[in-house]
């Protein structure tokens, strides 16, 4: 039975080691913070809160060190890496003025049956956009594994053996955030999804955008930018049907019940789910078994608690 777990952030009031005793989960576990990069591996709080051994798995250093060795291999990564930035580009230019459409739509003070069409219309571009975005994604990933053999390539299965050996004794994997692209592509790269396919996962932050099936970046208020969510990536697909929101409370306008409404109806039929301090969210089989202080976004415009399947 495959068991995921999706917590909210750690870092001021973590829950992960109520959780784990929750789930009965003892012994040693291993980590992944590829996406802190040159941090990865300072886990002396996150070992001292789970009150056990953690060992982190090095993602980051080992994808450096397979780099340093196999030059073609990271010429044709960079390659891949400034293909998929030129793609987000041109994806966020369409996406802005889509954006803007919907919200004047949406906004229009006309009858709802008359307004209904059109929302519909301008928020289907949104789709559309979104859905060739994403195939566009898959496509450069499969060219980029057909043609550099990546998964027959000899330094990535050397670190590959050895990730197996230090998971294979582990009771569970702890998948942290950080820079989400950052700790997807390594987690790709060296094949994670398949390695810890039998095992429990607990992932929080830019852990739980990375296992899932799409990664979506959003922030309403941001500093700079138009605050537009975008699809960025494919997810690994370890959760399916859902789409987590971290730290929702402080970057989404949750207030804004037409806001919740187009982005609930846009990420349609995946459910919104909203991850903050003090959020679990436990799935066995991909059916949502276990919730606690998350909210999923309605077609409605308003969040509704969310609750076992």
């Amino acid at each position: 039975m495959r068991a995921i777990t999706l917590l909210g952030p750690q870092f001021r009031e973590p829950n992960l080691a109520p959780v784990l005793a929750e789930l009965g989960l003892e012994g040693a576990l291993v980590s992944i913070t590829a996406g802190w990069q040159e941090r990865e591996g300072e886990i002396d709080e996150l070992a001292a809160h789970v009150g056990r051994d953690v060992t982190d798995l090095a993602l980051y250093a080992r994808t450096e060190d397979i780099f340093a060795r196999d030059r073609q291999l990271f010429d044709s990564y960079r390659a891949r890496q400034e293909r998929l930035r030129a793609m987000q580009d041109l994806y966020r230019l369409q996406l802005e003025h889509a954006r803007s459409a919907v919200r004047d739509v949406w906004n229009y003070g006309a009858d709802p049956a008359i307004a209904r069409p059109a929302r519909r219309s301008a928020l289907g571009l949104m789709r559309r956009l979104d859905r060739e975005h994403a195939l566009a994604i898959e496509r450069v990933h499969e060219e980029f594994d057909r043609d550099t053999g990546s998964g027959g390539r000899t330094e990535i299965a050397r670190h590959r053996e050895q990730l197996a050996g230090l998971i294979r004794p582990s009771t569970a994997v702890l998948i942290a955030g950080g820079h989400v692209a950052i700790l997807i592509n390594r987690m790709r790269l060296l094949g994670l999804a398949d390695l810890i396919a039998n095992k429990p996962v607990l992932a929080w932050s830019a852990g739980a955008m990375a296992i899932s099936e799409r990664v979506v970046l959003f922030h309403d208020s941001p500093p700079q930018g138009a605050g537009i969510a975008e699809l960025f990536e494919q997810g690994l697909g370890l959760v399916t049907g859902v789409l987590p929101f971290p730290h929702a409370q402080t970057r989404l306008h949750l207030h804004d019940s037409a806001h919740v409404s187009i982005l609930a109806r846009r990420f349609a039929p995946a459910h919104c789910l909203t991850l903050d301090h003090g959020s679990a969210l436990s799935f066995a089989d991909g059916r949502l078994a276990r919730a606690a202080n998350s909210w999923r976004l309605t077609r409605d415009g308003t969040l509704a608690e969310a609750a076992p399947t």
